[in-house]
């Protein structure tokens, strides 16, 4: 049970004020309901319950509240914390992570590091959060509100490639850590790791740790990775997927004893379904007493999106989704009865994406590239607009190593992102726009050429997703006045088409349609960028001209829309 120990489940009054209401929202952020909506409006919910990039969820429930966590890599807030109390809607209440530890590594890219799969656990009254960086290794942080603040992270334990950690309190008090390991940091994998740790978290207190679970000695496995542990009449209980995020399936492994043996059984698996790879997850038991599974679905360039199996137990092993006869193996539901039934809820929410820029601080569905500075934009330069201040781009003059993009999940398979732009620019080389971000890129703005400006349409792509991507110039056109409504309509399957208007009304198509790629272990993202020339160009311009210092360049942003369908 995820509530470690059912005593933690019968919580006083006190500690339920912890909790924020689900309800709670920043005033810059519009309904999504009608991008992605899980509830189906007849007492059954449909999957995923989030159709965006929440990789690697864990979940717990405290009360009647359900918090959920999740990784994040190099985006900056890292560490999402999404509440529910239905447990199929989620109000995205902050981030536990402002900035990446070290900061100065994080201050530039680093696709596919920082923060991976992490656990999330109540115990002694508090919110407990460990993370592993598998160049790193673990480490922890608590807090006594869910929303924040969080303390600074602790380094638990040093290490490369340490990750996928999940504590356990036991009854007599003991603590314990599981960890997997990564193969491209420890030359290996497909073996879990416990060992003994201080009970405030502070320390693990043996130096190697037992291998409990080796994925070497069980036929067909590898990749065995993200283990969530439980106790449950007696049974110490591993849950842990493994055969890779796209076609791997969940297993659970059990035993009377803490450190083994362990015996294993595949629970859920893709079988005669359409969900591929449902694994890594959590366990969740709700206030009726019904269990259920979270998990994701690799999606490509959508991420790895959140779903929600119905979950029972036969001879103390747990069946998720529905059962094959066949097989004797769980697979996922496309649609169930919902989990809280019979209950009044004053509003529910799914994770925000538009944003009228009113409020004084970025809305929670932005994260920028790398770790981030104040000043790199500005909230009340402009009331109602959000103000990009360009910064020098690396020397490769790729957004690929440029750290102050503002981006957002996808949120939905088929949607439209839109956005107004006004562009104050002397510096040439300067642009400004809305980019469909990944490995492979593309964006529309605006770039200052010499004495006026020019509406782009660029691309970034490679012959694979393993070469860096080369930027190209597809369509460019001199307009008159460098301010422009820019749109992107993405289609099933991840097919972007950029439009632009110049009055507002009218949306005309601007370039080819462009196929969104993923990042480095995570979806494509939507955001917003204003970037100089790179630092030597800006170098050679500060010398011989002294230009750049003598003027303010900005893009201001406003009023961005994530709609479901758009007609122009």
């Amino acid at each position: 049970m995820i509530c470690l120990g059912r005593a933690l489940c019968c919580l006083s009054s006190s500690i339920l004020l912890l909790a924020l209401p689900v309800h709670a929202q920043n005033k810059n952020q519009h309904d999504t309901k009608q991008v992605w909506e899980p509830d189906l409006g007849n007492g059954r919910y449909r999957n995923p319950i989030i159709h965006a990039d929440y990789s690697d969820p864990d979940v717990i429930r405290v009360g009647k509240q359900y918090y959920m966590i999740a990784s994040s890599f190099n985006s900056a807030p890292g560490l999402p914390l999404l509440q529910s109390s239905d447990m199929i809607h989620w109000n995205l209440v902050g981030h536990a992570l402002q900035n990446l530890v070290p900061n100065e590594t994080f201050s530039t890219p680093q696709h596919g590091k920082g923060v991976w799969a992490p656990s999330l656990r109540f115990h002694d009254d508090k919110f407990w959060i460990f993370y592993p960086d598998p160049d790193f290794g673990i480490y922890v942080m608590t807090a006594k509100n869910f929303a924040g603040p969080w303390t600074t992270p602790h380094l638990l334990v040093a290490g490369k490639g340490l990750i996928d950690p999940t504590p356990l309190w036991d009854d007599d008090g003991k603590a314990w850590l599981l960890h997997a390991w990564a193969k491209s940091r420890a030359g290996f994998n497909n073996q879990l790791t416990l060992r003994a740790m201080a009970a405030d978290a502070s320390k693990l207190l043996d130096d190697k740790g037992t291998l409990v679970v080796d994925g070497n000695l069980l036929p067909g496995y590898k990749t065995l990775e993200g283990p969530k542990f439980y106790k449950r009449k007696g049974w110490y209980y591993i849950f842990a997927p493994a055969g890779g995020v796209e076609f791997g399936w969940q297993s659970v492994f059990r035993s009377k004893h803490i450190l083994g043996p362990y015996e294993d059984k595949i629970v859920l698996a893709q079988g005669d379904s359409k969900i591929n790879g449902p694994h890594q997850g959590a366990w969740v038991t709700a206030e009726d007493g019904r269990d259920w599974f979270y998990h994701f679905q690799d999606k490509r360039a959508y991420g790895r999106i959140v779903h929600l199996q119905p979950m029972r137990w036969e001879n103390d092993w747990p069946v998720m989704g529905q059962m094959n006869s066949t097989t004797g193996i769980g697979e996922p539901v496309m649609e169930w009865e919902k989990p809280i039934r019979n209950k009044q809820f004053s509003q529910l929410v799914n994770p925000p994406t538009s944003d009228d820029f009113s409020a004084q601080k970025l809305g929670f569905q932005w994260q920028w590239n790398a770790n981030w500075k104040s000043d790199w934009y500005s909230l009340t330069a402009h009331k109602k607009h959000l103000r990009l201040y360009p910064q020098a781009l690396a020397e490769s003059a790729s957004l690929i190593d440029y750290p102050a993009i503002l981006l957002q999940k996808l949120p939905a398979s088929e949607f439209s992102a839109s956005v107004k732009l006004r562009f104050n620019s002397t510096n040439d080389g300067e642009r400004a726009g809305l980019v469909l971000y990944g490995l492979h890129y593309a964006w529309i703005g605006i770039q200052r050429h010499q004495d006026h400006y020019l509406l782009q349409y660029v691309t970034c792509s490679s012959i694979n997703l393993t070469t860096r991507c080369n930027e190209e110039v597809v369509r460019t056109t001199r307009i008159n006045h460098a301010k422009v409504q820019l749109k992107m309509e993405m289609k099933a399957g991840g097919l972007a088409q950029f439009y632009y208007s110049e009055q507002g009304k009218e949306f005309i198509p601007f370039g080819t349609e462009f196929n969104a790629v993923q990042g480095r272990w995570v979806g494509a993202k939507i955001g917003l960028f204003s970037s100089a020339s790179t630092k030597a160009d800006m170098d050679k311009l500060n010398t011989t001209k002294q230009q750049a210092k003598s003027t303010t360049s900005f893009a201001d942003f406003a009023d961005f829309q994530i709609k479901a369908k758009t007609n122009h």
